[in-house]
């Protein structure tokens, strides 16, 4: 048996309703908003802002991280994270 045996079987079906004005219009602006921030991250990467920003998260997630463990080994992580974030901004400006 074919599909369009299945098909014919189940009967007629009702039509969706038609997407609203506000509906398309709701839709297209998170299309605009999308391109939006993917211009801007372009630009941020273009004049390397966004490496730095990036870079800036992992260390802040990483103190964060470290902080979580507390203790001597908690503090010793931290602190080598701040020389080894400082290290590398030094010898990656210039």
């Amino acid at each position: 048996m074919s599909n369009h045996d299945d098909l014919l079987k189940q009967g007629p079906r009702e039509a969706p309703e038609p997407e609203t004005a506000e509906q398309r219009s709701r839709r297209t602006g998170l299309k605009a908003a999308g391109t939006g921030v993917a211009a801007g991250g372009i630009g941020l990467l273009k004049f390397g802002i966004l490496g730095k920003v990036v870079f800036f998260l992992f260390v802040w997630h990483g103190i964060g991280w470290a902080a979580r463990i507390g203790g001597w080994v908690g503090i010793l992580l931290i602190i080598g994270i701040v020389v080894g974030a400082i290290a590398w901004g030094k010898a990656h400006t210039g």
